[in-house]
């Protein structure tokens, strides 16, 4: 069957929660595969876009996680604390390499220079959420890494984790990373990582 191009109107809106993650119930008119129209209601997570930051250094071979409690792994009954990338929200019309920058500091109280855009946004969980994650790579020193970091005024409580490449690949590998943002970058670093070694060596000249 050849696939047609399909509409989708948005009939109402209804708040639903405005916490530390707004939730609003949608209602579609959306065109069926085998035609007609279908009404449904849904309710989608609003919360913006956001960064996630693979933190590598090129002369070290390293990279830079964080660990910090994540209560969605805790209420699914899994380990509370998980070691991934750096991430945060990027602020209005900020780029997300800018975001990067910034996120890097505050996270992992590291400077993050180079920065290259991997994928300029990807949705998280499009039936259900409205956020995109673009990645970036940049370049770390991990000899100054280190220590507890984060905004308290947020209950930020970030451990900064350094791991050889190796090791950040095998425990992607070994399904040991459980953060699907931190994932999509192992195995993009895994793919890149010869290209992506003699660019950066290439800028710190």
């Amino acid at each position: 069957m050849s696939k047609r191009k399909l509409s989708a109107t948005v009939r109402s809106v209804t708040p639903v929660a405005d916490g530390f993650l707004k939730v609003k119930r949608y209602q579609f008119a959306t065109d069926m595969h085998n035609g007609g129209v279908q009404v449904i209601e849904r309710e989608v997570m609003e919360r913006g876009h956001a960064v996630g930051v693979l933190g590598y250094d090129p002369l070290r071979d390293e990279v830079v996680l964080i660990s910090e409690f994540r209560p969605g792994c805790f209420v699914a009954g899994d380990e509370g604390y998980s070691d991934n990338i750096v991430a945060g929200a990027i602020d209005g019309d900020e780029s997300p390499c800018d975001a990067a920058v910034r996120e890097m500091k505050e996270e992992a109280g590291l400077e993050l220079r180079d920065p290259i855009l991997i994928h300029p946004g990807a949705y998280v969980s499009s039936g259900g959420s409205s956020e995109k994650v673009a990645l970036v790579v940049g370049v770390v020193d991990t000899s100054q890494a280190g220590g507890v970091h984060g905004n308290s005024d947020e209950c930020e409580d970030i451990l900064t984790v350094v791991l050889s490449r190796r090791e950040f690949l095998q425990r992607a590998r070994q399904a040991e990373i459980t953060d699907f943002k931190t994932l999509v970058a192992a195995y993009w670093l895994a793919e890149e990582y010869e290209q992506l070694s003699l660019r950066l060596k290439a800028q710190e000249r």
